[in-house]
């Protein structure tokens, strides 16, 4: 393990006109700030309350560009994540005081980019650097809103939406997301497409303090992998960046926030003193317990908040004095996170594969050398090999003939084992070992032979199987003390023998009887698994003969969810749109349009959907009766308490007896004891179904929902590229094109006016003499804007439609 330091933590000003400078003071060192308060004269004379303040940090950035800030923040933890080393870089604050600006930026400016998209680059870079390992990056983008988990990049259309809520998973590599993707990201370019993509699904709203506020917490996460192309050695490092962008807090009296934006306000400020009090707790060494596991963003962070990394904490306040309060709420924070120590580590890992090879090349290595040494000592017929299958049938048929007592016996001493090979000799290991293995199959053979044997002669049933009993009773195979016939101690299974009135040579009646109830039985209870006439002769098995219904019930559901979870994308193509019918004057109505694609291309869809509601409307209807039967059950319960408490009332009446010490009750209260007790376990079993179900129909419900909702969607599309791109145009939705449906490039079939390739030509020409490494950001940053064109003019054709 590495040593421990402590975290850093950093504080910068938002610039402002007003800035309260009689309050607000820098030390010279530029690492320490101090607040100063002027005293309330309103309160009198004697005013004890606190009125400076002086905190020590790692760094003021007052006026900062966005360069001197990544340089002091970021530049050391990125650089030494790729050594092997994780980090954390959180910015934390009020609302409005440029959080967001300072870990992502501007898109519209290079200059302007934050923390995150210089990040990446001095990744990218750093891997350019290292010709020697084969260095991988991933990343994946996680929001926290109102203490729900969502996949900023489910989006793309390779991903799709989750079908199961996310979770957050604890293993002893660390923590991580359930259900989160993450993306493979071969340079530049494609790392900043998925930054802007996230960014563009992030929830923001508009408040008196800040009209883009975020409304949730945001983490981006860097996963590097490194392998050395040099050496041989199977050890690789692994490594993660998190880059976090918390919701800012706010005074709900100053925000004014009202509604959606009230709620949203609420979870923030809760998960944000969850924070602080996990802060507290890591900054007492006498603490044990750490509570991370009170909100999803502690828990989320909880390998990066005092674990293996390397921390970078960023505190962003205001510098007017109308946000002093909330100024001194967050230097606080930073104080006590810098009493929290790390004990940053290397991420070692080991490549299978590579360690495969270098084993199988020791391997080679130990046998040339241990043949060096056999030869040393005139051992030359000596074999390392594994053993062929003759010499293991040599060794079988030996065993075989020390069992039946043809060959002495066997001294303790290994070396003994040369007298039970007289042909072969003893001279590995290897040899010793097949001799027991093969010890070991014969006992099983011979085994295997004696059930068989006792399968022939007799019908086998197991004891706990109750229900074979009770039908081995009707048939009257038992004895007059109702014990089987032949059974010697009640242990193991029955041997039953056929009644004395059946005369020998002929097959009994009852056996028949027997026979038929058994396989009356097996088709009620297992009618799935039919059961052929000799295995009713012999049955050991309880799931034979009674398969538990309710969990087929329970089983069903996965599989068709399994089915129906992952929708497949449809082909864009079938048969019938090869001779497209002529396109009609005006669109046909939507209700007549919507028919004929659930009949036509949306089919697949439709079928889907209906089974997923059949199956919630099966579910509900057993949620249903489950319920009537807990309701009936409890009114049972309640009769039953109000007849005890009416005898033990009649008890205390008439005197109660006492024996030993212990309170003597007649039978009939003692009976309502039982009769109340085996209610309340068939009301917990019931309850704990309803439950299950419950939560099935819930999970149901979401199919459904996510099925309706992607039959909708591929139908809009579908009326779009049907009824409104040019004729002309429509050879591109033919089969043989390489285009999707609903993925159509609406901006290049109808008039948008200028073409985005002829903006980025521009854009390069006015930027790149600026910033010559600028080409990915912008790269990046003019696909986005494609996208979002698309989806703009998408949604505009169909507001067109319904005027």
């Amino acid at each position: 393990m590495g040593t421990r330091k402590k975290v850093h933590a950093f504080v910068r000003v938002k610039p402002t006109d007003d800035f309260a400078h009689e309050m607000i003071k820098y030390g010279d060192d530029n690492k320490s700030i101090d607040i100063h308060l002027k005293k309330d004269l309103q309160r009198g004379v004697v005013n004890n309350k606190q009125t400076d303040w002086s905190f020590k940090l790692d760094g003021v950035l007052h006026n900062a560009s966005q360069d001197l800030v990544y340089e002091t923040v970021a530049k050391d933890v990125v650089a030494q994540a790729l050594n092997g080393y994780n980090g954390t870089i959180m910015c934390y604050g009020q609302t409005g005081a440029g959080k967001t600006y300072t870990m992502t930026g501007a898109t519209e400016n290079y200059k302007h980019r934050g923390i995150l998209p210089r990040a990446l680059q001095q990744v990218f870079r750093m891997i350019a650097e290292r010709p020697t390992h084969a260095i991988t990056v991933r990343v994946s983008y996680l929001e926290i809103y109102n203490e729900s988990l969502f996949d900023l990049l489910s989006t793309l259309p390779y991903v799709g939406p989750s079908v199961t809520p996310m979770t957050i998973v604890e293993n002893p590599q660390g923590v991580f997301v359930k259900g989160l993707s993450v993306h493979l990201t071969s340079q530049e370019e494609d790392a900043f497409s998925l930054l802007f993509e996230g960014e563009t699904n992030r929830i923001i709203a508009s408040h008196t303090m800040n009209k883009n506020s975020s409304r949730s917490h945001c983490i981006f996460t860097i996963y590097v992998e490194a392998h050395s192309r040099t050496l041989s050695d199977e050890k690789y490092i692994t490594s993660k960046i998190n880059l976090v962008d918390l919701a800012g807090s706010e005074r709900l009296g100053k925000s004014g926030s009202e509604g959606r934006v009230l709620k949203e306000a609420t979870y923030i400020n809760k998960s944000l003193s969850f924070l602080e009090q996990a802060i507290i707790a890591l900054g007492d060494q006498k603490r044990d317990h750490i509570p991370f596991r009170q909100c999803k963003l502690t828990h989320a962070l909880k390998d990066s908040l005092g674990g293996n990394c390397n921390m970078v904490l960023l505190t962003n306040i205001y510098g007017e004095a109308a946000q002093l309060e909330e100024t001194l709420s967050s230097l606080r924070f930073a104080s006590r996170m810098k009493l929290v120590t790390t004990e940053p580590a290397i991420n070692e890992k080991y490549d299978a594969e590579r360690m495969v090879k270098n084993l199988e090349k020791e391997l080679v290595l130990l046998k040339q050398e241990l043949a060096i040494h056999d030869s040393l000592a005139n051992r030359t017929l000596v074999n390392y090999d594994p053993m062929d299958e003759i010499q293991i049938a040599e060794i079988n048929s030996q065993v075989r003939r020390y069992l039946e007592g043809t060959l002495d016996e066997i001294d303790t001493h290994p070396q003994s084992f040369a007298a039970l090979l007289p042909s072969l000799q003893i001279i590995n290991l290897r040899q010793i070992q097949e001799v027991f293995n093969q010890f070991r199959v014969v006992l099983s053979q011979q085994e295997q032979e004696v059930e068989a044997t006792l399968r022939r002669k007799y019908t086998l049933i197991d004891k706990n199987d109750f229900a074979a009993i009770s039908a081995v009773q009707k048939a009257g195979l038992v004895d007059v003390d109702g014990h089987l016939v032949g059974e010697p101690d009640g242990q193991g299974f029955g041997l039953g023998v056929t009644p004395y009135s059946t005369k020998p040579g002929k097959k009994s009646k009852s056996k028949k009887m027997f026979k038929e109830q058994l396989g009356s039985l097996a088709r009620k209870e297992g009618a799935g698994s039919p059961v052929s006439g000799k295995d009713l002769e012999v049955s050991t098995s309880k799931t034979q003969l009674t398969p538990s219904s309710k969990e087929g019930d329970v089983k069903e559901l996965p599989l068709r969810d399994r089915e129906t979870s992952s929708i497949e994308p449809l082909p864009s193509d079938s048969p019938k749109e090869e001779s497209r019918p002529p396109r009609p004057s005006t669109p046909p109505p939507k209700p007549v349009a919507f028919e004929d694609f659930k009949n036509e291309r949306g089919s697949e869809i439709n079928r889907i959907f209906k089974e997923n509601k059949s199956i919630l409307n099966e579910r509900r209807k057993r949620a249903s009766e489950t319920t009537q039967r807990i309701n009936a059950i409890k009114r049972e319960m309640d009769m039953t308490k109000e007849a005890l408490n009416f005898q033990k009332s009649l008890r205390e009446k008439q005197g109660e007896y006492e024996n030993k010490g212990l309170m003597i009750i007649d039978e009939e209260e003692f009976l309502l004891i039982l009769k109340l007790k085996d209610l309340k376990k068939q009301y917990r079993a019931e309850y704990q179904d309803l439950r299950d179900l419950r939560a099935e129909v819930q999970y149901c419900q979401h199919l459904v929902d996510q099925c309706r909702h992607r039959l909708l969607t591929e139908f809009d599309i579908w009326y779009n590229e049907s009824f409104f791109i040019p004729e002309d145009m429509q050879v591109s939705l033919k089969p043989a094109s390489g285009i999707r449906p609903g993925m159509v490039p609406i901006s290049r079939l109808v008039a948008l006016g200028e073409d985005d390739q002829d903006k980025f030509s521009q854009l390069q020409q006015m930027m790149l003499p600026e910033g010559p490494d600028s080409i990915s950001f912008y790269n990046a940053k003019v696909k986005t804007e494609q996208k979002r064109n698309y989806l703009k003019t998408m949604m505009g054709l169909q507001q067109g439609h319904r005027k």
